[in-house]
């Protein structure tokens, strides 16, 4: 079986982790965690980064620090995991969600712009945050989603779950927010075997963050609160993980950008296929999953039995996420949009992108595609 993204273990985690444990640091908090906050903020070159339990729970706690509350309302991208916009509901707070523009599939400054003035218009109120999030790699359009939001005064909170390694303009994405979130699952580019972070402003903020993601402890000699905190530091082993998996991290982003080169050039040459890429130059995506669009006037297969058909044939693919304002959960939620998410979700297949797939391996995915198509 080809899979779509499995975890790559090949420097010192079998080390790290063996010191972790017999140190008897394998909680939350330890030297390991000071280790791979430091190192991350090392490869992003800005901000301070307070490692946390999960992606998810950067994306809360970025929208805690960015001062959304209940009853407010938080602008989403549709097209995007729930992750992104599930924190919002968590605080109490109302998703609103917002169209994808085609070239990069992430938030539309367009839409974004009439949708807050007619949530003011409708409220009296202007959205307490937007959160941006850059699909499968791809960095959103920054400067113009920045520029939308501080115009209203509004904090963009990043989801770059997906995005590590991923730069706009020369800026690595995670960075061009008010905070950026990020995730180290089991499918990403560095997994920690689970967990997160969230990139701060600064070590003020960060010192912030992890006093919240710390049951919000006050330093004293017994149990003391003085708000609501949370249970989301890393662990000391996972983060024994994630130092030894950031030690690859460039080859892991170069090698993913590999891939997705060989998946452009041996599919270039069927019609009504279109691999999704670097719009411009200003964008520069890690692709961290590899993407397609089907042509429904040129390719009779839909992207499910395009599925199908690979899998029988040994190729785990995934369907694009699902627009969260198409998501029975959401139903009731307001959308602002033009169709945009709907199509490329109706078009897009995901395609095996981990980093240990060797050339030979994408080259049997795409003679496979190829084959059914």
């Amino acid at each position: 079986m080809i899979k779509l993204s499995v975890p790559h273990l090949a420097g010192n985690e079998k080390e790290y982790v063996d010191q972790a444990v017999e140190s008897t640091w394998i909680t939350p908090l330890g030297p390991w965690v000071d280790e791979f906050e430091r190192r991350l903020g090392s490869f992003l070159g800005k901000g301070e980064c307070a490692a946390l339990s999960a992606g998810t729970a950067a994306i809360h706690l970025g929208l805690v620090m960015a001062g959304v509350k209940a009853g407010d309302e938080v602008i989403c991208q549709s097209l995007t995991f729930s992750a992104s916009c599930n924190p919002v509901v968590y605080l109490g707070a109302k998703p609103v969600f917002v169209d994808s523009e085609p070239r990069t599939w992430n938030l539309s400054p367009e839409i974004l712009e009439e949708a807050i003035a007619d949530r003011h218009r409708l409220t009296g109120r202007y959205p307490a945050a937007i959160v941006a999030v850059h699909l499968y790699g791809m960095p959103a359009m920054m400067d113009e989603i920045n520029a939308v939001a501080a115009r209203y005064g509004i904090p963009v909170v990043e989801d770059a779950a997906e995005a590590l390694g991923s730069a706009y303009k020369g800026r690595k994405c995670g960075t061009l927010g008010l905070y950026g979130a990020l995730s180290f699952n089991g499918n990403k580019i560095i997994t920690t075997s689970g967990g997160g972070a969230l990139v701060c402003p600064g070590p003020e903020e960060a010192k912030r963050v992890r006093f919240l993601a710390t049951q919000a402890r006050e330093d004293r000699p017994y149990y003391y609160h003085t708000v609501i905190g949370y249970n989301y530091r890393l662990s000391n082993v996972s983060a024994a993980i994630g130092c030894a998996q950031i030690e690859e991290l460039p080859w892991r982003v170069e090698r993913r950008r590999g891939i997705h080169a060989i998946y452009a050039r041996e599919l270039a040459g069927i019609d009504g296929v279109t691999v999704h890429s670097n719009p411009a130059p200003d964008f520069d995506s890690n692709f961290w999953l590899s993407t397609i669009s089907l042509d429904p006037a040129k390719i009779a297969r839909t992207p499910d039995q395009a599925r199908m058909l690979l899998l029988e044939k040994g190729i785990e693919t995934r369907l694009i996420w699902r627009p969260m304002h198409m998501q029975p959960v959401y139903s009731d939620a307001p959308f602002y949009g033009g169709g945009c998410s709907e199509e490329i979700f109706s078009r897009g297949l995901c395609l095996p992108s981990g980093s240990s797939l060797t050339d030979d391996e994408v080259a049997h995915v795409c003679a496979a595609l190829k084959e059914i198509l």
